[in-house]
């Protein structure tokens, strides 16, 4: 994976100025540094490939696109933090793929006092598409569709005793809700439900109620190492239950971080399968990715790309000099085939973007479908 340069808060704060050249300046906080670090870093090089691309051809109207990205270590407080700094001090007019559902929520009071559009935040969050957040644009599809699907998946193969570990958080909470309606309609109950702490999970209490129950399957809501650290504790401790976990792990240094614990893993995905090169999205990608030299294909970097994609069109639409209030205004009433037929569309009263779920296993080290 291309390196790609990040300015954690410190370094952007002692630089001060970095944007005062930059004629249209765009914020992005996100875990750099943290649990999901890797993810975040594949999203960031998706992103970047749409920016290089646009600026070498002279930029938007003439006016080059200039990205100021802080850590905040997927900590909500300093998210938070880190949102006052780009809208206030910064000066961005918009801010894009922010990571971690705790995190957006922190940051809507600041994106309303504002009027700041936060386009593409990287989590698929039910509360930011209902009730209508009127300054988020989301590009993915809700993390409650895919908790669902996962559990249709396993009734549809004929696996029963389905245990769930879910994060004690919003995000958790949140994709749980999809998963009842799951377990609702296949007329099932949860074999054992097993709530983790964020970013401490007590495996040595979690593991051995997903043994007892005998699990077939495992629904593993989670994010980055909790989840890749439980599953490897899980398979030591001798179960060999099929797991299921959600695209917010959808990223190359997820399966690196399984190690060999990775095979047979399932992953929901929010976006076409990135090796799928008939696509027109994902050739647009890995034509743009070819031309880096090492970057390879990552659900997480073609998520990175998509929502890219989807606000250099609204900049465009917005005209030379666009304000976030040009920019709001272009994406309340917006529709765009990003590629391929993959079409994301806002109006006054829906900013939920596009409407797509897909599983894939990962084998051989790779996703597959």
């Amino acid at each position: 994976m291309k390196t790609v340069r990040v300015l954690c808060c410190a370094a952007a704060l002692a630089l001060g100025g970095i944007g005062a050249n930059a004629q249209i300046v765009i914020g992005q906080s996100a875990d750099m540094s943290g649990p999901v670090a890797a993810s975040v870093k594949e999203t960031i090089a998706g992103s970047q490939l749409v920016i290089d691309q646009v600026n070498a051809q002279g930029g938007i109207h003439g006016e080059k696109i200039e990205m100021i990205r802080l850590d905040d270590g997927l900590d909500p407080k300093r998210s938070a933090e880190n949102t006052r700094i780009l809208i206030e001090e910064k000066k961005v007019i918009a801010l894009l793929l922010n990571r971690g559902t705790p995190n957006a929520l922190a940051v809507i009071p600041l994106l309303d006092k504002s009027g700041t559009p936060l386009i593409g935040p990287s989590t698929g969050a039910m509360s930011l598409h209902k009730p209508l957040q009127k300054h988020v644009f989301n590009v993915r599809s809700t993390y409650q569709r895919e908790a669902e699907k996962a559990i249709q998946h396993f009734q549809t193969v004929g696996i029963q005793r389905i245990a769930v570990v879910q994060a004690d958080d919003s995000f958790g909470k949140d994709a749980m809700e999809g998963a009842t309606r799951g377990f609702d309609k296949a007329k099932l109950k949860p074999a054992v439900l097993a709530l983790a702490d964020r970013n401490k999970p007590d495996y040595a209490a979690i593991v051995p109620k997903l043994t007892a129950a005998n699990a077939q399957a495992v629904l593993w809501i989670g994010s980055g190492t909790a989840v890749t650290e439980g599953i490897k504790a899980l398979r030591a401790a001798g179960s060999a239950a099929q797991i299921i976990t959600l695209s917010n792990n959808a990223a190359s240094g997820f399966i690196k971080e399984l190690g060999n614990a990775s095979g047979g893993v399932i992953v929901t995905q929010v976006l076409p399968y990135e090796r799928a090169m008939a696509h027109p999205l994902v050739k647009e990608a890995s034509d743009l990715a070819k031309a880096k030299g090492d970057l390879e294909l990552s659900p997480a970097l073609l998520e990175g790309f998509v929502a890219t994609k989807v606000m250099v069109e609204a900049l465009r639409r917005a005209g030379p000099k666009p304000t976030r209030a040009k920019l709001l205004a272009v994406l309340n009433s917006f529709q765009y085939d990003v590629g391929g037929g993959i079409e994301v569309s806002y109006s006054p009263q829906d900013h939920s973007g596009i409407d797509y779920v897909d599983l894939s296993i990962i084998s051989g080290g790779r996703f597959k479908r």
